[in-house]
């Protein structure tokens, strides 16, 4: 039997992308959890099939699929079989993300490219895919993962500031295109979260941010998650357009 749930989310349809790990991966625990069926994708659906695994032995649905969200006809696919699985789709998390950084005299154009054709791109082609069945059902929860990069600016990360910026941007402007619809669309900008990609920070790095945050630690994946969690709730419908920064303090 699922688990017993806190925000209420039996009945529900979730598509996460990158959640195969880290923050992703965070999500669908929780949201499965929370009672919603999830479909997860990720570019290695070995990974997204063993998360599902998890997420069955603890009483939850789930599904794999693979997908490269940068191509409209991946991010078109993963729409259709969650409903052709699932039979609708309510909540959408834009949480797939790369880095490839580099300074911006020395960043390569398809560095460049890249880090905006999954972290911005990417994001539409899915929001796009998603908001046919939402708009017709005349309601639908969507969640970006953007990052304190797209509102602060990090050196050596010009390409991912710029993607994370711009779904701020994004974030905003489909909210008001979809709130007549009792859609709503809310952008999460975590700071410094224990994942794969911080874990590969030099120790020197990692004290300098470290002292820059007044609770003392990296987040955890999990704190990110039950904030998702909230949002795409029914306790959470006045809620649109919002960026909520998660960092600790680091941004105060």
């Amino acid at each position: 039997m699922a688990m017993a749930t806190a925000i209420g989310l039996e009945g529900k349809v979730a598509v996460i992308t990158g959640g195969s790990r880290g923050i992703g991966r965070a999500i669908a625990m929780r949201l499965s959890a929370e009672g919603a069926k999830v479909a997860i994708c990720g570019r290695n659906l070995e990974a997204a099939e063993e998360v599902v695994a998890e997420i069955e032995a603890a009483g939850a649905t789930g599904m794999a699929v693979a997908a490269d969200v940068s191509r409209e006809s991946d991010a078109e696919a993963l729409t259709q079989a969650s409903i052709t699985r699932f039979g609708r789709l309510d909540i959408l998390v834009n949480n797939a993300g790369i880095t490839k950084d580099g300074l911006l005299v020395r960043m390569k154009e398809e560095d460049w490219d890249t880090v905006l054709d999954v972290n911005l791109k990417g994001a539409f082609f899915t929001t796009r895919a998603a908001l046919r069945p939402m708009l017709r059902a005349r309601g639908g929860r969507i969640v970006n993962i953007s990052s304190i990069a797209g509102t602060m600016g990090i050196p050596g990360q010009a390409n991912y500031s710029a993607a994370k910026a711009g779904l701020i941007g994004f974030t905003k402007a489909v909210a008001k295109e979809v709130a007549s619809r009792s859609i709503t669309v809310n952008a999460v900008a975590p700071g410094f979260i224990e994942t794969e990609m911080t874990a590969v920070l030099p120790e020197d790095r990692k004290r300098i941010y470290l002292s820059q945050i007044p609770i003392g630690r990296f987040g955890d994946p999990t704190e990110v998650a039950a904030l998702v969690s909230f949002l795409v709730s029914e306790a959470a419908g006045y809620i649109t357009g919002q960026v909520i920064t998660i960092d600790g303090g680091l941004r105060t």
